[in-house]
C-alpha cells in the first residue's frame, strides 16, 4: 500500500516523521535509484527505498506496539525537544525508541494522565482525526464554582477562534471552598481546549488530568492504577476494542495520514 516516504520511514522506526522529512531534503533517501523528494509516495512491497545506501524491506517493519503512559506534569509530549526538556520518550526503555513510536495526540506540559503511544498510523488517525469524535475523559479542577449558566454554555458549545466547539459532557464532582472538581468528556481535541474554555467562562484551570481515551483507562484491567511516569502495554482485549475505530478510519479516511 502506498504511503508518503516520511510516513514509511517513521513506521519502520528509522526516524520520526519530521526527521525523515529533513533526511529526504538532505538527499539521504532514494526512491527507485533516484533522490527522493518531499511528497513522494512509495509501496515498500514493490519500490526500492534506500536510506544512506541501505535498503529497507517490508519484513523489517517493527511489530505494532501499543503503550499507555501515565504522563506526569512537566514532561513534553513530543519525540524530540530542541530545548532539551524532558519528553515522554525519556520515560520509556531504550529498546522502544527505535520502533517508529509516536504519541497519539497531546497533553500539554502542565497536564497529566493517559497518553497512548504507538507505531500504528491507522490507529493514530482514528483517534486524532476530528471526523471520528473519540471520547476522552478528563478530571479538571477549576478556580471558583461554575454557575448553571456557565455549565450549560460549556455543554452546548463555546466559540473558540471563530468556531464553535462540539457539545461536551460536563459534570460537577466536588466543590471544595473556592475550587470545583469537574469531569469533562470531549469528542474533539483542539489545542488546550479545556483550559481555553474554562478561562473564557471565568473559571481558570488549576489542574487537568486525562483519565480515559475511548475504552482505555489508567486503571489496569487486572486491578490497580498505573503510577505517574510509568507505562504498560495495552492488553489484547483493549486493542481489540480499539479496532472498530481503526476500521472506521480506514473506511472513510481518504486523505493522507499525517503520521
Amino acid at each position: 500500500m502506498e504511503a508518503r516516504l516520511q510516513k514509511i520511514l517513521s513506521q519502520w522506526g528509522i526516524a520520526s516523521r519530521r526527521q525523515a522529512e529533513r533526511m529526504i531534503q538532505a538527499g539521504q533517501v532514494t526512491l527507485n535509484d533516484r533522490p527522493a523528494q518531499l511528497g513522494d509516495k512509495a509501496d515498500p512491497e514493490r519500490d526500492i527505498i534506500e536510506v544512506n545506501g541501505d535498503r529497507i524491506y517490508p519484513q523489517q517493519r517493527p511489530e505494532l506496539v501499543y503503550l499507555l503512559l501515565h504522563k506526569p506534569a512537566g514532561v513534553i509530549t513530543t519525540c524530540h525537544d530542541p530545548q532539551q526538556r524532558s519528553t515522554i520518550f525519556d520515560l520509556l526503555p531504550q529498546h522502544h525508541t527505535h520502533k517508529g513510536l509516536h504519541p497519539v495526540g497531546r497533553l500539554d506540559a502542565d497536564s497529566t494522565g493517559a497518553l497512548l503511544i504507538t507505531n500504528d498510523g491507522q490507529l493514530t488517525c482514528a483517534l486524532t482525526h476530528p471526523r471520528y469524535h473519540i471520547p476522552k475523559t478528563y478530571q479538571v479542577r477549576v478556580q471558583g464554582c461554575p454557575s448553571a449558566d456557565a455549565l450549560k454554555r460549556w455543554r452546548q458549545g463555546i466559540m473558540l477562534a471563530g468556531q464553535k466547539t462540539l457539545p461536551a459532557k460536563v459534570t460537577i464532582c466536588q466543590r471544595e471552598g473556592d475550587q470545583t472538581k469537574l469531569e469533562v468528556i470531549l469528542r474533539e481535541g483542539r489545542n488546550r481546549q479545556i483550559r481555553r474554555i474554562a478561562k473564557q467562562l471565568g473559571y481558570p484551570v488549576l489542574s487537568l488530568h486525562r483519565s480515559k481515551i475511548g475504552p482505555v483507562c489508567l486503571e489496569s484491567p487486572t486491578g490497580g492504577l498505573l503510577c505517574s511516569g510509568k507505562y504498560r502495554h495495552l492488553t489484547q482485549r483493549e486493542v481489540d476494542r480499539l479496532r472498530p475505530m481503526i476500521a472506521n478510519s480506514a473506511r472513510y479516511h481518504q486523505e493522507e495520514c499525517p503520521i
